[in-house]
Order: C-alpha cells, then structure tokens, then sequence
C-alpha cells in the first residue's frame, strides 16, 4: 500500500480517503436472528465489501465484543445479541449513527 495512486480518488495511497466518505454513505442494519435451539446472533447487512475490509471490522468487532463470528456474503454475523454494543461500535469506528438501523 506504499507508493501509488488510489484509482477510485486519484490521491497517493498514504492520503486515500475512499473508505471514510464510503463509511458515511453506508446504509446499515443490525439486526438478531434466533437460530436452532434458541442461540442469537447479531447480523450487521448493508456494508459494501468493495469499499470495506469485511474481514479487518469483524476481526475488530470479535475482539471488542469478546464472540465468535463469521463475514457471510456481504454481511458480518456474530454469535449473541449484541444489537446496541455494535452500533456503539460502528460510530466509534467512524460510520453515521444517522445511517445505522
């Protein structure tokens, strides 16, 4: 990532600012599904995997919340309801409270 020019801003990589108007422009549902025998899980939908490392937020957001987890499709599933924690999470990390359902 050192050296270059981003193609989507035209700005030098260190100064790449893509990903931070791609996490305001985000429409985002935290929503909890019950799976067999009564476990929740936290599902996040409505991320772009072309504007955002999927696999680096749910590392971080696994971290944080102390769960398992996965990034299916296009959206991040963790294990427990951690429905208010993670929209806490997502504003620390940037994203419009505004845009986060």
């Amino acid at each position: 990532m050192i050296g270059g020019i981003c193609p989507t801003c035209g700005l030098p990589k260190e100064l790449c600012i893509c990903e931070e108007v791609a996490k305001e422009q985000q429409r985002i549902n935290v929503k909890v599904n019950k799976r067999r025998y009564g476990k929740e899980v936290t599902v996040i939908d409505g991320l772009d995997p072309s504007d955002i490392d999927l696999e680096d937020l749910s590392k971080y957001m696994k971290g944080k919340l102390a769960c398992g987890g996965t990034v299916k499709g296009n959206s991040i599933e963790l294990q427990g309801n951690h429905r208010d924690r993670v929209k806490e999470l997502l504003s620390l990390k940037g994203y419009s409270m505004e845009n986060i359902s």
